[in-house]
């Protein structure tokens, strides 16, 4: 992943160039168009320290998410493996963006414009659509692994249940038995 979005920030600044000249790639909703991104998603800044301060956010999260990564151990259901796969996709966005924040002095590269018309999402890169699907998949198995562990709860629970009233039913008796 880390790979491929420096590879692809490397090759917008060299046909790109100059900045905000969008390129046609699928009519006019898919362009490439050259930007600097100085602050961090959706172009957010907290001014001229913006750069060491969104690094260091960046470190934090590389951080949580490799503690994440750690803690979810080896594979053992299908559901960790999908988890997993996620973590390693924010994981790798996340460090593809800090290696752009340190090498580029103007800012992240972004570089994938979608829209119609006038109508413009925010342009991004190959890190923040890494990012962002390692964020949605997380979710997504992380609900899921919710819901399979309070099925489970609750089947026990009923299991218990039935043996308990088994065992408590009118007529029957331990001697009975």
């Amino acid at each position: 992943m880390i790979v491929a979005d420096l590879v692809t920030k490397l090759l917008a600044e060299r046909y790109l160039a100059p900045r905000y000249i969008p390129h046609r790639i699928i009519g006019d909703v898919v362009r490439f168009t050259l930007a600097y991104n100085p602050g961090a998603a959706f172009s957010m800044s907290l001014g001229p320290y913006s750069r060491y301060i969104f690094g260091a956010f960046a470190l934090i999260a590389l951080g949580v998410l490799w503690r994440l990564y750690r803690l979810s151990g080896p594979a053992k259901r299908a559901g960790d493996s999908l988890r997993i796969f996620a973590l390693g996709l924010a994981w790798g966005g996340a460090a593809g963006n800090l290696l752009d924040r340190i090498r580029s002095p103007q800012g992240v590269v972004d570089f994938i414009d979608i829209g119609v018309r006038d109508w413009r999402f925010w342009t991004f890169n190959v890190a923040d659509s890494a990012v962002t699907v390692g964020a949605l998949v997380l979710a997504w198995s992380l609900s899921r692994e919710e819901r399979e562990e309070r099925l489970a709860r609750e089947a026990a629970a009923a299991s218990a249940t039935d043996v308990t009233n088994r065992d408590a039913a009118p007529g029957v008796s331990g001697q009975d038995r």
